[in-house]
């Protein structure tokens, strides 16, 4: 009953007005006065059954309908100033858009005759004006909005904000951050560090949110998705690319990074820490964080500006990055490389959280890419670091047998890397290239990647060590060489993460090498000597004994001073193992010697003439063992 009730009121009012619409205007103004009185009256229910198949005048309805919007949105798309400068205009424009965005979508079913489709035609053109004016809004508000924060930020009033205030002077912080104060009026201020990244920017006020969302509602219904997107992100964009190139990162090209000096490009490598840290876990989410607010309700549209919005900043920090992995695989350039590739990686939830949509998936992809990119590049530095030891030439040998430059490079290079050995062990496990084969002996099958790995590089060492030490002519210096360097890679191993890599058996093995070589050394240097102050057990007669220990004692004297005066110049650096070496010397020596000369003084055939004979007693024999290898200016060296 109230159905029927209600449809005869209905059936009145369309009388009134099918009655009074001869006159035009005076029929839109009943009309509106319907629907302003009470909510039954609508624009659409007073429409229905107006045009029909016997009703010629239902066009009439649409056109009055589309006049009197043509009426009020022209006067707002015409004003100088802006709508929303009065909240009683923005409003009664928002109104009249979804005024006709109703009478298009409700007419739109009829749109094959040729009437209605001519009204259409006017009502699309008249929402294109408003779309327009409400893009030029939609932006003005976007410019004030973001006035009004910079206002705040350079005033420190809005809690939560990044301070881009630059310092007085540059100076570097415990991070390593620079701040860069020096001649402000030529440079963007470069942002202070950031430690606390539990920060997210309003970087419009909430009231300028408000706004934005109501023009993006009317624009995603009236299906000017891309437009709207389009305003919101090229206005955010360059917002954010200004708080990137405040974080002191120069804008480069791919070709312009690898052209870059590498002092320069480590510097610039700081820089990109600070601004990609600053960009993930900052900027990036306090953009989604806009963004979501501004099309609330309306996801696809959101995530299309999002990415338009963050694309060219993140494709800017992830160019750089792969101008870093595709650059020199330099040795030296490992330990920059690392702090990329962890940064990198250490982002990467950050890029899985932010960019979770499907427009932002190929960045996503990308980091993913770049990431493995400069895992490869850093087990190519390794590969490069091999070749290096292989094609390190034995042009000269170290005076002394001191340590070689390649050994002392190499495991201090090895010591810092294992710095960083959870990044380097993920690394060489991620790796499909395994180290060959016959890399490996049969108790490293089960290591680890980088455990074979570091195994693999102090092999090719220690073969290029070998090949070295016989530029020595002298079997004994060999040994020192091998010796020395022995001792020096032991220590070394031992004082670093490399001594858990390599383990316990590596060591042994090793500490077994130098005592051999101490062993070698011994034997080429003291066997002989030691071999003239053998006695003579024989049946020979007194004479021709003593005849005998005289030749021997002067063979000793000679060789003896020969090989002080070599060896004094002969060099161990490792203290402990100068000193075990000469107590080790002496143990060998001494028995024999004060055994010999005793022997000698006691024969009546020599009678005075020991002490001409005897130039060393016991203590002046260990006092000389005492200044061996010490090197020619009497120092042992510093072990670095």
């Amino acid at each position: 009953m109230a159905e029927n009730g209600e449809e005869k009121l209905l059936a009145v009012a369309r009388h009134i007005a099918k009655t009074l619409g001869q006159n035009d205007t005076m029929a839109d103004d009943i009309l509106q006065i319907f629907s302003n009185f009470d909510g039954r009256f609508s624009r659409e229910k007073l429409s229905e059954k107006m045009v029909d198949d016997n009703n010629p005048r239902g066009c009439a309805v649409l056109e009055r309908a589309v006049n009197s919007l043509d009426r009020q949105i022209s006067q707002y798309v015409a004003l100088d100033h802006p709508i929303w400068a009065h909240t009683a205009d923005s409003s009664a424009f928002l109104d009249a858009i979804d005024d006709l965005i109703r009478t298009m979508r409700d007419w739109e079913p009829m749109a094959a005759e040729k009437s209605v489709s001519a009204c259409l035609v006017r009502a699309d053109d008249l929402m294109h004006q408003a779309m327009f004016r409400v893009g030029d809004e939609f932006r003005s508000l976007m410019d004030r909005g973001a006035e009004s924060f910079e206002l705040n930020r350079s005033n420190h009033e809005s809690t939560g904000n990044l301070s881009f205030d630059s310092d007085d002077d540059n100076e570097e912080n415990e991070d390593g951050l620079l701040h860069n104060g020096a001649d402000l009026d030529h440079q963007i201020p470069v942002a202070q560090p950031v430690t606390d990244y539990d920060i997210v920017i309003d970087a419009l006020p909430s009231g300028t949110v408000s706004d934005l969302h109501e023009i993006a509602k009317r624009m995603v219904a009236a299906g000017f998705v891309k437009e709207c997107s389009h305003v919101y992100s090229t206005c955010r964009r360059e917002f954010l690319e200004e708080s990137i190139s405040r974080l002191g990162l120069q804008k480069l090209s791919i070709d312009e990074v690898q052209k870059m000096p590498w002092q320069e490009l480590e510097d610039e490598i700081e820089r990109w820490i600070k601004a990609a840290n600053v960009a993930l876990r900052i900027l990036f989410p306090s953009e989604r964080r806009l963004c979501d607010r501004v099309f609330f309700g309306f996801t696809s549209a959101a995530d299309l500006s999002f990415m338009e919005v963050c694309r060219g900043s993140t494709i800017q920090l992830l160019n750089f990055a792969d101008a870093v992995a595709i650059g020199s695989r330099s040795p030296e350039r490992l330990f920059k490389v690392l702090d990329v590739f962890e940064t990198l990686r250490d982002l990467m939830p950050e890029f899985d959280s932010v960019f979770s949509d499907q427009y932002c998936l190929v960045l996503r992809n990308e980091a993913v890419t770049i990431w493995k990119r400069l895992g490869e590049a850093i087990r190519g530095i390794f590969m490069e670091l091999e070749n290096l030891i292989r094609r390190d030439p034995a042009k000269a040998a170290v005076p002394g047998g001191g340590l070689h430059p390649i050994t002392r490079y190499v495991m201090n290079y090895l010591r810092a890397a294992c710095r960083s050995r959870q990044t380097l062990e993920q690394v060489f496990d991620e790796s499909n290239a395994v180290v060959p084969s016959n890399k490996l002996d049969d108790r490293r099958a089960s290591s680890s990647s980088m455990s074979v790995q570091m195994a693999w590089i102090m092999e090719l060492l220690e073969s290029n060590l070998e090949m070295k030490s016989k530029i020595y002519r002298d079997s004994a210096l060999c040994s020192v060489f091998m010796m020395n360097n022995g001792r020096y890679i032991v220590q070394k191993v031992k004082d670093s993460e490399l001594e858990s890599l390599l383990g316990d058996d590596w060591i042994r093995k090793h500490n077994a090498k130098v005592r051999q070589y101490c062993t070698n050394y011994q034997r080429s240097s003291w066997n002989k000597i030691i071999g003239t102050l053998k006695l003579d057990n024989s049946s020979l007669a007194s004479n021709a004994i003593a005849k005998s220990m005289k030749e021997k004692i002067k063979s000793f004297n000679t060789q003896f001073e020969d090989v002080c005066k070599t060896q004094s110049s002969w060099i161990v650096f490792d203290e402990q193992l100068r000193e075990e070496m000469r107590i080790s010397v002496s143990r060998l020596l001494l028995p024999a010697y004060r055994n010999f000369i005793g022997r000698l003084q006691c024969m009546p055939e020599i009678g005075r003439n020991t002490d001409r004979l005897i130039r060393y007693n016991p203590e002046d024999i260990e006092a000389r063992i005492n200044e061996l290898f010490e090197g020619n200016n009497g120092s042992s060296g510093v072990r670095k």
